[in-house]
C-alpha cells in the first residue's frame, strides 16, 4: 500500500491552522498528517498540541524558509508520496485519491498538482498554480487560468489531466524517491520559484510533471508575503534568473539571458514610474545578487547536468514570449496563446 504523508510547513500561521486543519483531517483519512513548524514565534505549536494530538508535530529551531524547512523535515518522514501543503489551503473531499493513484500507477510521473482555486472567490482560479504551470521561451512562468493579474473563472475548462511544466508548491504531490534524487529544493532560493526549479530538474532528468483537475483545493495566498511585498519581488526575480541559468539547455543561454535581463530592466523602470519604486529597487537588487552568485549557480548547473536524461524530453514550454503576448498583443487568457509543443 502506498504510504502518503501530508506535510504542512508552518510559520506563525496559527490562525490558518485553526481554520484549515479541520478540512485536512476530515478529507485525508488514508494519509499521515504532519505539521512542520519553521521556528514560529506565535502559539502555533501549543495550539496543535492542545487541540490536535493526533497530528504529528515536528519543530525546527529557526525559520529556514520554504526550501530549507521542507528539506530538513522530509528527510525524517517515511512515505512513498509527499504532499506539500500550504497552511492556508482548504482541501475538499477526495482530493488525495486521484493524484495518489496517478502517481502510483505511472512510474514516469514524479510530481503533480490539483486544480487550485481561490479561497476568497471560489469560482475563480488561484494566483499560485491555478490550472497548471508553464514557462515561456525565456523562462518566465505562468499558469492556465492566470496570466499575470488576469484571473479566469472556473467553468470546467481545466477539469482535465495532462502534463505541465511545473506544479505549484501551494499543493505539491511528489514521490519521495524523485525528490531526493534531484537533491531536494535549492535552499539558496529560500522561498518562491523553488518548485519550478525542482520541476525543471525533474523533467531534464526524464521525469514527468502532471496536473490533475479531478482533485480540487482552495488557496488563500499571500499568507507569508503578499504579492505587493518588495521582498517577494526580489525573490521572484533573483530566483527566476538562478533557475534559468541552472536548467536551460546549452546553446541558448548566450542570447536568452541578455533578452531576459533586458525585460527585467523594463519591469524595473515600469515599477519605478508607477509608484512602486521599492519593487523597482528590488528588481535591481535581485540582478546584482544574481551576478554575484553566478559561479555558485554554474556549479549547481554542472551538478544537475549529471542527471540529465539522454532521451529527448517533451517539455511543456510555450515557444513564445508571455510578456509581449500579454502586454503588447492583449492575449489575456491561456486559450488565446498559440501553445504548440515543439
Amino acid at each position: 500500500m502506498t504510504k502518503t504523508a501530508v506535510v504542512i510547513l508552518n510559520y506563525n500561521g496559527q490562525e490558518y491552522l485553526k481554520k484549515f486543519l479541520p478540512s485536512v483531517i476530515q478529507h485525508s483519512k488514508n494519509a499521515r498528517i504532519i505539521v512542520a513548524d519553521n521556528g514560529s514565534t506565535d502559539d502555533s505549536c501549543s495550539f496543535i498540541q492542545t487541540n490536535y494530538s493526533q497530528i504529528e508535530l515536528h519543530r525546527l529551531e529557526s525559520n529556514y524558509g520554504f526550501t530549507g524547512g521542507y528539506n530538513r523535515i522530509l528527510k525524517k518522514i517515511e512515505a512513498d508520496i509527499f504532499v506539500l501543503l500550504n497552511s492556508d489551503v482548504e482541501v475538499t473531499a477526495n482530493w488525495l485519491d486521484p493524484i495518489v493513484s496517478q502517481l502510483t500507477d505511472h512510474d514516469d510521473i514524479a510530481a503533480c498538482q490539483p486544480r487550485i482555486l481561490s479561497y476568497k472567490e471560489k469560482d475563480k482560479f488561484d494566483y499560485a498554480g491555478a490550472g497548471g504551470g508553464y514557462i515561456d521561451y525565456l523562462g518566465f512562468p505562468f499558469c492556465r487560468g492566470r496570466l499575470f493579474n488576469t484571473i479566469e473563472s472556473d467553468t470546467g475548462q481545466y477539469n482535465d489531466t495532462l502534463p505541465i511544466f511545473w506544479a505549484s508548491g501551494a499543493c505539491l504531490f511528489i514521490k519521495k524517491k524523485a525528490f531526493f534524487e534531484m537533491d531536494a529544493f535549492d535552499e539558496d532560493f529560500f522561498a518562491h520559484m523553488e518548485e519550478i526549479d525542482l520541476c525543471w530538474r525533474l523533467q531534464n532528468s526524464g521525469h514527468k510533471v502532471y496536473y490533475n483537475g479531478k482533485s480540487k483545493v482552495y488557496h488563500v495566498g499571500g499568507g507569508t508575503l503578499s504579492r505587493a511585498n518588495p521582498r517577494k519581488t526580489y525573490l521572484n526575480f533573483r530566483n527566476g534568473l538562478s533557475m534559468f541559468i541552472k536548467n536551460e539547455k546549452p546553446g541558448r543561454l548566450w542570447w536568452k539571458l541578455p533578452a531576459r535581463s533586458f525585460l527585467d530592466m523594463v519591469a524595473a523602470v515600469k515599477f519605478i514610474f508607477s509608484d512602486s519604486w521599492r519593487d523597482g529597487v528590488a528588481v535591481l537588487k535581485a540582478h546584482l545578487h544574481f551576478w554575484m552568485r553566478l559561479n555558485r549557480n554554474l556549479k549547481k548547473r554542472k551538478k544537475a547536468k549529471k542527471l540529465w536524461s539522454h532521451k529527448k524530453a517533451e517539455l511543456q514550454i510555450y515557444h513564445g514570449f508571455i510578456v509581449l503576448d500579454y502586454f503588447l498583443r492583449g492575449k489575456r487568457t491561456f486559450q488565446k496563446l498559440n501553445f504548440k509543443k515543439k
